[in-house]
C-alpha cells in the first residue's frame, strides 16, 4: 500500500499543479499533463481541487479548543524542527561552511560520472571563494546572524505554541552549519519525542532548500532504527498562507509609507535564484510558487488600497549555467534605464536576515541602484520574528498536527506542493529516470539546451581540477 501510494503522489503533484496554477493566472513551465496517473486524483469538493487521495480518510483538523483539551488529557509533547540554511558565525568558519555548501549534490549537481569528483571541486570552490566571502560577512560584523535569529523565531513559535494550548519543543536545524541536522536530530532522540512536525523556514519550495535538507533527514530516518518509532509530517511549503500574505504585505505597507514619492515606487521583489535546468529537468515547483507568491502579496496590498507597479527578480546566481531570469542586478539597471527613481527592494524568498539581505542587496545592488539612476532606495526588512509571521507558523504547525504519520499529508488547495513524510517528499522530485535525454535530435531544442548545461558543469569541474593540480594551495 505504501509504496503504490508513493508511486502515486508524483504524478498526483504534476496533475494536480495545472488545474490550480489555470486559476491562478500563472502559466506553469512543467508539463505535468503528459504523463499518465497512476493514481486518481480527488475529487472536487466545494469548488476546490482537494488533491491526491490515499484510501485512509484524512484526520479532521484539531480546534484549537480540542488542542487546549487533549493537553489537559497529558498529551506528548510535540517536536517542531525548524530547518534552514546556516551561515559562519566567525570569519575563520566561512571556507568550512563554503565547503559543506558545495559539496551538496542538491547545490552543484554533476553530471553522473563526475559526482564521485564533488568533494575535490567542493574543496577548490570553498578555497577560492573564501576570501572573497570573508571580506562580505567581515562587512556585516563578523558573522551571519542566521543562528541567532533563527533561534530566536524557535523560542518565539515555542512561545506561540504555548499560548495556543500546544505544549512543544522547537528545534532548529542547519543545514550547512552549526547546530548541524544531525545534531538536532539527537537532541531530539534524547527528548523522546514521538511527534514531529517538520517545518522548512522557506516560503517556497525548491530542491535546492527545503529539498536538500529534507534528502538528508530522509537519509537520516534510513539509517537509525531509534526513529522507527518517530512519527512525523512536513510542511513543505506555507507561502500561500494568509498569516504569511498579510505580515509581508504589513511590512511592505510600513517601508512603502518612508519612501519619498510612495505612489511612484516600484515594489521590486528580489529572491533567490536556482538554476534553469531545476525547474525544466527537475520540476522544482520553485519559479510558480515563487510567481504565485508575488501575486498573493499584490493581491492583498490592492485591497489595501496600494496600486504600485511591482517586479520579481532573482539574485546570487553563480557559475556558468543559466539561472531563473530577469536576474536582479540586470532588472535594476533597467528599471533606472527607464527612468524609475524610487526602489522598494523586499527579499522575498528570506525570512532571516543574512548575508543575502545586509550585503548583497543593501550593499551591492545599492550601490548598483545608484550607479543606475535611481534616486531613492528602500528595503524591506526580513520577517525574523515579526508576530503576525510566528503567529502565523504556530497555526500551520496546529493545522499540520493532525497529520503526522498520516499518508499523502497535508492536502491543501492553494498549495502547488502538498504535505507528507519526508521520503514522500523526496521521492516526489527524484526523476531521473522518468526523461530519458535523446542525444541525437537535430536542431536547438530543449534536449540541446540540457547538453550544452551539462557540457558547462563539466567544463567547469575539468578547469576547477586543473587549477588544483597546478595550483595545489
Amino acid at each position: 500500500f505504501v509504496s503504490s501510494s508513493k508511486l502515486g503522489i508524483r504524478d498526483g503533484l504534476r496533475s494536480q499543479r495545472a488545474p490550480v496554477l489555470s486559476r491562478l493566472g500563472v502559466k506553469s513551465r512543467i508539463p505535468y499533463l503528459q504523463r499518465k496517473l497512476r493514481l486518481s486524483t480527488g475529487p472536487m469538493e466545494g469548488g476546490r481541487d482537494l488533491g491526491l487521495r490515499s484510501t485512509l480518510a484524512a484526520p479532521e483538523v484539531e480546534t484549537e479548543s480540542a488542542a487546549i483539551a487533549s493537553q489537559a488529557e497529558g498529551e506528548e509533547k510535540l517536536g517542531v524542527l525548524m530547518l534552514n540554511l546556516g551561515g559562519p558565525e566567525t570569519l575563520d568558519d566561512v571556507e568550512p561552511f563554503l565547503y559543506n555548501l558545495f559539496a551538496d549534490p542538491d547545490i552543484i549537481r554533476l553530471p553522473g560520472p563526475l559526482k564521485t569528483l564533488q568533494p575535490v571541486l567542493a574543496r577548490l570552490l570553498s578555497s577560492s571563494r573564501a576570501p572573497k566571502s570573508r571580506e562580505a560577512y567581515k562587512s556585516i560584523g563578523g558573522g551571519s546572524p542566521l543562528r541567532r535569529i533563527t533561534e530566536e523565531q524557535a523560542q518565539a513559535l515555542e512561545d506561540a505554541l504555548k499560548e495556543k494550548g500546544q505544549d512543544s519543543k522547537v528545534y532548529v536545524a542547519m543545514r550547512y552549519w552549526k547546530p548541524f541536522t544531525e545534531d538536532s536530530i539527537e537532541r531530539i532522540k534524547q527528548d523522546g519525542v514521538k511527534k514531529l512536525v517538520i517545518l522548512p523556514l522557506y516560503p517556497q519550495f525548491s530542491i535546492s532548500t527545503s529539498g536538500s535538507s529534507l534528502r538528508l533527514l530522509a537519509k537520516i530516518f534510513k539509517q537509525d532504527r531509534q526513529l522507527g518509532d518517530l512519527q512525523h509530517t512536513v510542511i513543505p511549503s506555507w507561502y500561500q498562507r494568509p498569516g504569511y500574505v498579510r505580515a509581508m504585505s504589513d511590512l511592505i505597507e510600513q517601508e512603502l509609507a518612508k519612501m519619498k514619492n510612495t505612489d511612484k515606487t516600484e515594489i521590486f521583489f528580489s529572491a533567490h535564484g536556482v538554476p534553469k535546468s531545476y525547474v525544466e529537468e527537475a520540476f522544482d515547483p520553485y519559479q510558480d510558487e515563487m510567481e504565485h507568491c508575488v501575486q498573493l502579496i499584490m493581491k492583498e496590498l490592492r485591497r489595501r488600497g496600494i496600486k504600485n507597479h511591482e517586479t520579481l527578480a532573482y539574485q546570487s546566481r553563480v557559475g556558468p549555467v543559466e539561472w531563473l531570469q530577469p536576474y536582479t542586478e540586470d532588472a535594476i539597471k533597467d528599471l533606472g534605464g527607464k527612468g524609475v527613481n524610487d526602489l522598494l527592494v523586499v527579499p522575498i524568498s528570506f525570512v532571516n536576515e543574512h548575508i543575502e539581505t545586509l550585503e548583497e542587496i543593501d550593499m551591492e545592488y545599492r550601490e548598483l541602484a545608484e550607479e543606475a539612476g535611481i534616486e531613492n532606495w528602500g528595503r524591506v526588512p526580513a520577517l525574523n520574528s515579526y508576530p503576525g509571521f510566528i503567529e502565523d507558523l504556530a497555526d500551520a504547525v496546529l493545522d499540520a498536527k493532525p497529520y503526522i504519520g498520516a499518508i499523502g499529508g497535508i492536502n491543501d488547495a492553494e498549495s502547488l506542493v502538498p504535505g507528507g513524510g519526508v521520503e514522500d517528499l523526496i521521492d516526489l522530485y527524484d526523476n531521473q529516470n522518468e526523461q530519458p535525454l535523446t542525444v541525437w535530435e537535430w536542431g536547438w531544442n530543449r534536449n540541446a539546451e540540457t547538453i550544452n548545461g551539462r557540457i558547462a558543469m563539466i567544463a567547469l569541474a575539468a578547469l576547477s581540477l586543473f587549477d588544483l593540480v597546478k595550483y595545489p594551495w
